[in-house]
């Protein structure tokens, strides 16, 4: 069912956003363990040969070069898989408590000052996992720090502590506090921004899916309408049909140019009636044709001249060489729609131009009236955007916006400095081209 389509994107959508999120917390925690290993590094060299403390070296940088295998294996690991669960950061978590806790176990244990950077690792499990997970974490940094308290055996150091500042355990406090610190700031910041663009990205899908679920219901409505305008519109044109032949009107030139006038401008309502249906999907198959984008452009072009009081339009086509597509009355009606808008503010002077850049097909249409309202283009192609003033302005460009998009392509607008606007439409040629659906 065509609404259900738009929901079912937004979640295949989500969880890709929720992945890539995931992937670049996990580079936030493989930064974050480079950091610890320097951090070890420095701690070791400089508590071992600046104060002389006597340090297990061998056990302590084996657990360092352990903490290293496992980082390079993690970077050569997420280089390839860019899906991060909740369980994996968990493990990566672990791991990082596991390796504090087998350093601290050789350097002093509980008495250790720097046993408070359990506490960073509670607060990125916070921030990063699920709730059970969050909780898996304090009940192991809890356990470890018990376990130390019970085990470990503390270093042989003066008791100080009456020294204040100038007291080793109390410097390493210090350190320690400004160490977490840093580190918070630091990468839960990261880690935040992270977060808001992935809820941004998440809204902007939930909107685009409102919006085609409107478009889908504006489609019902319209298609519903062409049909009941098919019959008083036939009505019509066997009445036109029969006063052309009635001998009171005849004989008067001038109602005779008032009915053939009057005819065409019924021809072009069963046009856009019948060119409502083929938008909605109903007889797509008998009006699909091969033909070229030059020829399908000069026909456009052709047939909205018809009717359209626009008293000077310039179409440049740059289109070379010419290109076999599927002529498509959504695409034509999305152009028609960008014309049309802009003969509305400029009705005295248009201009179209078109080329091919990288494989793209490039429509500007240019007009020289009053321009964009800034409100207007902040918003472009949302839905009743308009500064018409009229119920359902606006509706034209949103319906533009949104039929490139789905072909993959992209809808802006400019002031132009010189006075006026412009609106430029990019599309993939491969949306619309014979060779690329052949392939």
């Amino acid at each position: 069912m065509p609404v259900v389509e738009p929901l079912a994107a937004v979640n295949a959508s989500a969880n890709t956003i929720t992945h890539a999120a995931g992937h670049k917390n996990m580079q936030q925690l493989i930064q974050l363990r480079w950091i610890a290993v320097v951090g070890q590094i420095t701690t070791i060299a400089t508590a071992s040969i600046l104060l002389g403390v006597q340090l297990p070296m061998p056990a302590m940088l084996n657990v360092l070069a352990c903490l290293i295998a496992f980082n390079v294996a993690s970077i050569l690991r997420w280089q390839e898989n860019q899906v991060v669960s909740n369980s994996e950061l968990l493990l990566a978590l672990t791991v990082d408590v596991a390796s504090l806790t087998a350093q601290l176990y050789l350097s002093g244990g509980a008495t250790n000052p720097f046993v408070f950077l359990y506490l960073l690792h509670v607060i990125l499990g916070a921030v990063l996992l699920e709730t059970w997970s969050t909780w898996t974490i304090v009940i192991v940094t809890g356990a470890c720090i018990v376990g130390l308290a019970l085990f470990s055996e503390p270093l042989p150091l003066p008791q100080d502590h009456a020294l204040g500042i100038f007291s080793l355990y109390v410097q390493g406090m210090l350190i320690c506090f400004i160490l977490d610190a840093a580190l918070l700031v630091i990468f839960i910041t990261r880690i935040t921004q992270n977060m808001r663009g992935s809820a941004a990205k998440l809204a902007d899908l939930r909107q685009r899916a409102a919006e085609e679920e409107h478009i889908v219901r504006m489609g019902l409505l319209a298609s519903g309408a062409a049909h009941e305008l098919g019959t008083p519109l036939a009505t019509l044109a066997v009445i036109l049909g029969d006063w052309k032949h009635m001998p009171e009107f005849k004989g008067n030139p001038e109602l005779l140019e008032e009915i053939g006038e009057m005819q065409t401008q019924l021809k072009r309502c069963k046009s856009i009636v019948s060119g409502i249906l083929l938008s909605a999907g109903e007889t797509r198959g008998e009006s699909s044709a091969a033909t070229t984008i030059n020829t399908f452009l000069d026909e456009v072009v052709a047939e909205w001249r018809i009717g359209r009081p626009v008293v000077a339009f310039e179409f440049e086509n740059r289109i070379t060489p010419d290109h076999p597509v599927v002529s498509d009355s959504t695409l034509k009606q999305m152009i028609c729609n960008v014309l049309d808008n802009a003969l509305e503010a400029s009705p005295a002077w248009l201009r179209m131009e078109a080329s091919i850049e990288r494989k793209t097909l490039v429509l500007q249409v240019t007009d020289q009236g009053a321009g964009f309202d800034p409100s207007i283009l902040a918003q472009f192609g949302k839905p009743y955007n308009s500064s018409k003033g009229r119920p359902g302005g606006g509706l034209g460009l949103f319906l533009v916006v949104n039929v490139a998009r789905t072909l993959g392509g992209e809808v802006t607008a400019t002031n132009l400095s010189q006075g006026g606007a412009m609106v430029r439409l990019t599309l993939p040629l491969s949306a619309i081209e014979i060779e690329s659906e052949q392939q």
